[in-house]
């Protein structure tokens, strides 16, 4: 008697489950990754075998390179701040549409006296903006240490938080350009200050 033969049935698997579970940490991920902020100058920072991350707020960068000193802080609420103190401080109002655009600066290097030109530039004509850096002579015309104390207030008022300061700078960098950095820091008290340095292996022993 000849043999019953059971047709085969293929087995199929229901991939809808696992692909919502993609989908949904592909935008987590997106949504949630900082985009890695461009230097405004070539910089080749110098190497160290020490591993500390740069916090995430609080923070402000100093980005030092070709003789200028860019300026970056952390958080939209804090640079709101930090600007309307600076336009009273210096006598220039700005408009709500001008603090809204400076919150979502990556980075500024433009004395005050341009500030609100470069404000009004178009999103494309602001990048391809060649920015001469904050002024920071030790004498007459320091907006640098300004924006410093600025931001340090800002901190303190609206989170009553220390400002943690990071300088990058370029390991070719000249030496007077970091000096006046420092002087800076050391009148206003600032004895705490972080480097930012890339990962180099440790030697082999």
């Amino acid at each position: 008697m000849p043999r019953v033969k059971v047709a085969r049935k293929s087995t199929a698997i229901d991939m809808t489950a696992m692909c919502d579970v993609a989908f949904l940490l592909l935008t987590f991920f997106i949504l949630t990754a900082k985009p890695r902020t461009e230097d405004p100058v070539p910089i080749d920072v110098p190497a160290s075998t020490a591993e500390i991350p740069l916090p995430e707020e609080n923070v402000l960068l100093l980005t030092v390179g070709q003789g200028k000193v860019f300026y970056t802080v952390e958080g939209t609420d804090i640079r709101k701040q930090t600007l309307e103190q600076m336009g009273e401080k210096y006598n220039i109002p700005f408009t709500a549409q001008q603090k809204q655009v400076f919150s979502g600066l990556p980075v500024l290097g433009v004395p005050m006296n341009q500030l609100q030109a470069y404000l009004n530039l178009d999103a494309d004509k602001r990048k391809a903006f060649k920015q001469p850096g904050i002024p920071n002579d030790t004498t007459a015309n320091n907006e640098l240490a300004d924006w410093i104390r600025e931001s340090r207030k800002a901190v303190a008022s609206l989170h009553n938080k220390p400002l943690r300061i990071s300088v990058k700078g370029d390991n070719k960098e000249e030496y007077p350009t970091i000096k006046k950095i420092i002087g800076i820091f050391q009148r206003q008290r600032i004895d705490k200050f972080s480097f930012i340095t890339a990962v180099k292996n440790e030697p082999k022993k």
